[in-house]
C-alpha cells in the first residue's frame, strides 16, 4: 500500500520525511486544516505548539472519517507562518507519523493569523 523509495544517490532526508513513496490503492486527498476547534469553528490561537498539536488532530479526525489514519499519508504539505518553528515542528510531527514518513515538502507562507497550515494525501486501506 506505501513504499518508501530511496536512493543514497538522492538527498538524505534530516527531518521525518521519506524522499519518495510509492503508494496504491483509493486515496484521500485532506485540504489544508489549521488551529480551529472542531466544536466550536473557532481559531485557536494559542502557543506554536498548541496550534500545531491541534492542526494535527484535526486531519487525523478527517483521516478516520475518510477510513485511515497518518499511518496511510503518504504526502504531506506544511505552511509554516516562521520558519523558526521548523524543529520544534519536527518534534511534534513525528509524534503522529513513524517510519516509512510521508513525502513532504514545508515552506514558509503568509499565513493570516495563525502560524500553521498543513493539507496531506492518505491511501485509504482496503479490506
Amino acid at each position: 500500500m506505501r513504499e518508501q523509495i530511496f536512493t543514497p544517490k538522492g538527498v538524505k532526508p534530516k527531518a521525518p520525511y521519506s524522499q519518495a513513496i510509492v503508494a496504491d490503492g483509493p486515496q484521500v486527498y485532506v485540504s489544508g486544516q489549521g488551529p480551529v476547534d472542531p466544536e466550536t469553528g473557532e481559531l485557536q490561537l494559542g502557543s506554536f505548539r498548541e496550534q500545531a498539536e491541534t492542526t494535527l488532530r484535526n486531519i487525523g479526525i478527517l483521516l478516520e472519517a475518510a477510513g485511515t489514519s497518518w499511518e496511510n499519508v503518504v504526502r504531506v504539505g506544511v505552511f509554516l507562518a516562521d520558519l523558526d518553528n521548523f524543529a520544534e515542528f519536527n518534534e511534534i510531527y513525528g509524534q503522529y507519523v513513524k517510519e516509512p514518513y510521508p513525502a513532504r515538502t514545508t515552506v514558509e507562507a503568509g499565513l493570516n493569523r495563525i502560524a500553521i497550515e498543513i493539507d496531506c494525501i492518505a491511501v485509504v486501506p482496503q479490506s
